[in-house]
């Protein structure tokens, strides 16, 4: 009896060490996933959501550059003003030619003149005075008149045409910037001849950083999990440090076969443009599970 009770009293003794061990596997477990989640950042690049090279669509000389490197611009601002004295002169003709009014008043006077002949030639033609033949040269001279009065018309609304023609022609001479950016390169100065056409060097180079793109590389693992529109977390390599919220805007459908790896991009708003372009970053995906950080651990780098 005494040995039942010391053997029913040392497994007692051994429930409870058991019961703990289970509860220490556990919270182990959820540890290790824990990290294996903490750890599923991916390497990503920050870039501008576009990249414009400035040219002129003319070939002229450049007389004036109003901005620099590193300068912020806005949409429509005047950034290149080109030589434009020979297209100011072709403004002011073209413009004094649509506002002649010689031709027009003497073609009215014209029209009023053979109007009035006509009328009377008509008259005296049915009281027997005149011949058919004299009234007809009356009604012709009425005709002429009218057609040439048409075309002093005609030629006015050219003259004007012709005017806007020629504004266009100099506002070629201005160039705006295309977008809100920062200038990231001035590659001419005032005094050099800007050449229009597609391969030719450009003046400046503008880059959008109001909001920005963020290349990211994932494994083919994460395909099918990651949706357009998902939310993510970057944060960029700056020693000022920093999580922004980002937003899945493309993923790829084409993979490298290579690195086993596609590509996604992000759109992450930069409306104050507190962040710079071109830093290298890292992304977290909270909608991807852990075991995708972990079975890709070496294969996240950047291809």
């Amino acid at each position: 009896m005494i040995s039942r009770m010391r053997l029913r009293m040392r497994r007692s003794e051994v429930r409870p060490s058991v019961a703990v061990l289970r509860v220490a596997a556990w919270v182990v477990l959820g540890t290790v996933q824990a990290a294996a989640f903490a750890a599923a950042e991916f390497d990503c690049l920050i870039e501008p959501r576009q990249t414009v090279e400035i040219r002129s669509t003319v070939e002229g000389l450049i007389e004036r550059i109003a901005v620099d490197r590193g300068d912020s611009v806005t949409r429509g601002q005047v950034i290149v003003t080109l030589d434009s004295a020979v297209e100011r002169a072709s403004v002011a003709l073209a413009k004094q030619r649509s506002e002649l009014e010689g031709a027009i008043r003497s073609g009215e006077s014209r029209v009023a003149y053979s109007s009035k002949k006509h009328e009377r030639q008509e008259e005296l033609h049915k009281q027997k005075f005149i011949s058919t033949q004299v009234r007809d040269e009356a009604a012709t001279e009425r005709r002429l008149a009218e057609s040439e009065f048409k075309e002093a018309l005609d030629n006015r609304e050219i003259a004007k045409r012709d005017y806007l023609r020629q504004l266009e022609l100099l506002k070629l001479k201005t160039i705006r910037s295309p977008l809100n950016g920062v200038v990231v390169e001035r590659m001419m100065n005032p005094g050099e001849v800007a050449e229009a056409g597609v391969g030719r060097k450009p003046i400046l180079k503008i880059a959008e950083i109001d909001t920005l793109y963020v290349e990211v590389v994932l494994p083919i693992a994460a395909y099918g999990k990651l949706k357009v529109g998902a939310t993510a977390e970057v944060t960029p390599g700056l020693p000022s440090g920093g999580t922004y919220p980002a937003t899945v805007k493309v993923i790829d459908r084409v993979f490298d076969a290579a690195s086993g790896t596609l590509g996604v991009r992000l759109e992450l708003p930069n409306r104050q443009q507190k962040l710079p372009a071109g830093v290298r970053c890292k992304a977290r995906f909270p909608g991807l599970d852990s075991g995708i950080g972990v079975q890709t651990g070496g294969s996240s780098k950047q291809r």
